[in-house]
Formats: structure tokens, sequence, C-alpha cells
């Protein structure tokens, strides 16, 4: 199926949920991608922050890609991050996930601190030339440490036909600065768990990639806005707030407590974390539990 290459709505990024024998729990990602196809989102994203990418092997990022795929049946849009220290591995990858029927990758810099401005544009320069799909890059500075300036996306926007998406993550008035820029080119989507997102799309991202804790409630939210309905998405968007407030402290707190609204509202098991891991506390938990309660569970 082909799908827009500048994809718009909300994207619930998934979580990895770890069975009793640290292995990757088959059950729980199936029962996320179904609740992704019945609550409204829009496509479906895995293998950013949320899935714990760091902590899973090659082989287990490979499985995720086909067993999302194979549970979404080309219903919704798929979007894969790509994870990898040089250009041969993410281009096979990238390869891998669009083999499997992925609508886009979101490449992710190298984790290498040192590199500079220059060598992160060929870097990923060289990704796109070898990729033939639709390509969206990771600006996330705070949280990978490392990222490209204005200059440098300006660099790779005229080089590169295939580079039509920007996954940022910032607050509001960057994003919209960044959209001011670049917007005539990129479709922005925000992250941070969906904080702000109202005034995101007003600012003019054409979406968000959350946590799969409450898309449902902002995917709705989404829509509203698209029909015009500011109202109605404010009001969506503040019940939603309490929660995106406590998920989003950090990504450690994301995946630690995130994950487990995520459960409880799934229905699943969230006991079994993978080191290294924020432990929960018998609080955070009870935060969580109530939180779960209070948006219900996901059909």
């Amino acid at each position: 199926m082909s799908w827009s290459p500048r994809p718009a709505g909300i994207y619930p990024m998934l979580y990895a949920f770890f069975s009793s024998d640290g292995s990757l729990d088959r059950n729980a990602m199936r029962r996320q991608v179904q609740a992704c196809v019945a609550n409204g989102a829009h496509g479906v994203a895995i293998l950013g922050l949320a899935t714990e990418v760091e902590k899973l092997s090659e082989q287990e990022r490979h499985q995720l890609v086909e067993w999302v795929s194979e549970d979404l049946a080309e219903r919704l849009p798929l979007a894969v991050t790509v994870f990898g220290e040089t250009v041969e591995q993410q281009v096979a990858f990238a390869r891998h996930a669009q083999r499997c029927g992925a609508a886009w990758v979101i490449l992710q810099p190298p984790r290498i601190s040192s590199v500079g401005e220059s060598d992160l544009v060929s870097f990923f320069g060289k990704l796109m030339d070898q990729l033939d799909m639709t390509v969206a890059i990771q600006n996330a500075p705070q949280y990978i440490g490392i990222g490209l300036t204005d200059d440098g996306i300006d660099d790779l926007i005229r080089h590169h036909d295939n580079f039509t998406v920007l996954k940022g993550e910032g607050p509001v008035l960057q994003v919209r600065n960044i959209i001011e820029r670049h917007g005539e080119r990129l479709a922005v989507l925000n992250g941070r768990a969906g904080l702000e997102l109202t005034d995101n799309l007003r600012a003019g991202c054409a979406g968000m990639i959350p946590g799969l804790d409450l898309f449902d409630l902002q995917a709705r939210c989404f829509d509203a806005m698209s029909a015009g309905d500011e109202d109605v998405a404010d009001a969506l968007y503040a019940r939603a707030l309490p929660a995106i407030v406590f998920v989003m402290q950090s990504i450690e707190h994301l995946v630690c407590y995130g994950k487990r609204i995520a459960a409880q509202r799934l229905r699943i098991d969230a006991t079994y974390d993978r080191s290294p891991a924020l432990s929960p506390t018998a609080f955070g938990i009870d935060c969580a539990q109530r939180h779960a309660r209070r948006l219900g569970y996901l059909a």
C-alpha cells in the first residue's frame, strides 16, 4: 500500500513489554497494535526511546518490526525508528523495515557525542542516498545528546527529496520556529508524550508521536482540531494533561510509569522490566493506577 510522504495525525510509540523470562512479550505487543487500530490512531510507531530501543538486541529489533507489521496488516501506516552506530547498520535495518511494510523510517544520530555538525549532515545524507522511501530525522538533542541546527536541516532538505518529515522534541515555541523555517518542505511532528498538543497543532505540527498510554484521547483531540472544533479539542487535552504531566518527567519516568498506565488500560501485565530501569515505587504505582482508572480501558 502507498502512504503519504507527509504523514499526519497521532502515531503512538509502542512500549516494549517483557515476559517473566526476560523475552519480549508477543501478546502484549499484539495487544498494543489492536488498541491502536480500534481506538483511532492515525499510524503506529515503534523502536523509539519509549520502546527502550537501546536495551534491545538487533534480533529483537527485527522481531518487533516483523510482529507489528504482521499485526497491522497495512491497516495503518507504520513508522520505524532506525537505531545504529554506522551508515551500513542503519541502511540495512531501514531496508528490513521497508520490506516489512514500513511507510517511513525515523533516522537517529549515532550515539557519538563528539561528532560535529558537518559529520552528522554527511551521516544522514549517506543514509538518505541509499533509501528509496520517506525518511524522517529525530532531532532531539536534549534527549539523545546530539542534533542538527537549522542550517544542517536546510542542507539535507536541499539535497534529498525523500527527507520530508522531522520528528522534533521540544516546547511549542521552539517547534513553531522550526515550522516557520522548514514547514513548506517538512511535515513536523512533536513528541514529549503529547505535551502542549493543541498548541502544537495550532503552530502547524502535522501531528504528534506520544506514548501509547493515552493516545486515544490525543487522536480524538487531533480529529477535533482538524474539524475546527477547538473547544472540543481543548477539553480533550485538558482531560489528558494530568497524566501527560505525570509521565513526562524524564524518559526513564515515561518508560516506568507510562508503560504501567498503558498496561492497566490494555489489561496486560507490566511487572517485568529490563535493566537498567527506574524501579517503580508503591506511591508511583498508585499514581499510575489512578490515572489509568480515570482514563478507562482501551477497546
